[in-house]
């Protein structure tokens, strides 16, 4: 008997509980008298901006460096390999053109990674004047294969028609790293002639170089070319469809500059 009277004691407390949580239902204002409105954000204060101190300026590269610095930087050269070598090269970066005429000297200094750095430099500095060094580089079938490609890369990114001739004479190089470096770069070459070594290219022996000579026809033409598996390909294969290329290009050149055909009828006003 205790036990049901509890459990009717439980059922009304949760009753009163549940009366006691609903809310009440919403009563309309009286007509005419205007809602209130209740603001639902406090109004944003900006933080105060943060006072920073005044930061020293950098001391400006020279136009033209003094004997004492020219020296500074020939003996800078050999410190372009070690474990001080990107503060080496951020030093030249930092003197700039001006320091070019030095800079080349280390690319006949021994030490691979010595040379290979001195390229990235030249690359980071953008002088054009250097490119004749580079090219010289590039051409050097005594090089590291790794040290003439980047040396061909950074030419051609600062002068590409100065470049081109060394991409014409580098079409048969012995190494197939160079050759993929010429497909490749020859694309930032906007010239009639860069085409046509491309289409060279696509008859090469090595599958990569060629397939690389394909993309960059595609970027300077947009042409795609018939469908050809290339990645499956022989050299055979490759061969003939070169030949595609070639009579497209030859066709290609004798149809530029010419006139419009003129229009079978005329046209309705």
């Amino acid at each position: 008997m205790w036990m049901r009277v509890n459990l009717v004691w439980v059922a009304v407390g949760w009753g009163l509980l549940c009366c006691g949580t609903t809310a009440p239902a919403e009563v309309a204002p009286p007509a005419g008298q205007p809602a209130s409105v209740i603001p639902v954000q406090i109004p944003y204060n900006a933080p105060p901006e943060a006072d920073f101190p005044e930061v020293e300026q950098a001391t400006p590269a020279p136009d033209v460096l003094s004997d004492k610095e020219l020296q500074r930087a020939e003996a800078l050269l050999p410190l372009l390999e070690g474990r001080q070598e990107l503060y080496i090269i951020a030093e030249f970066v930092h003197l700039g053109k001006p320091v070019v005429p030095v800079l080349v000297k280390a690319l006949k200094m021994p030490g691979t990674r010595l040379r290979y750095n001195a390229i990235e430099t030249l690359s980071i500095i953008k002088d054009p004047q250097a490119v004749p060094d580079l090219l010289d580089v590039a051409g050097n079938g005594e090089e590291i294969t790794r040290v003439r490609a980047h040396a061909l890369r950074v030419a051609v990114r600062l002068a590409p028609l100065e470049a081109l001739p060394m991409l014409q004479t580098l079409v048969k190089d012995p190494a197939d790293t160079i050759r993929r470096t010429v497909a490749f770069e020859s694309q930032h070459v906007r010239r009639p002639e860069a085409v046509s070594l491309l289409i060279d290219l696509l008859a090469d022996e090595e599958k990569y170089v060629s397939i690389t000579a394909r993309d960059s026809l595609w970027r300077l033409t947009r042409r795609g070319g018939p469908p050809h598996d290339w990645q499956g390909s022989t050299h055979e294969q490759r061969i003939e469809w070169s030949k595609e290329w070639k009579a497209w290009w030859e066709e290609a050149l004798k149809n530029r500059g010419a006139a419009p055909a003129k229009p079978q009828s005329e046209p309705v006003s």
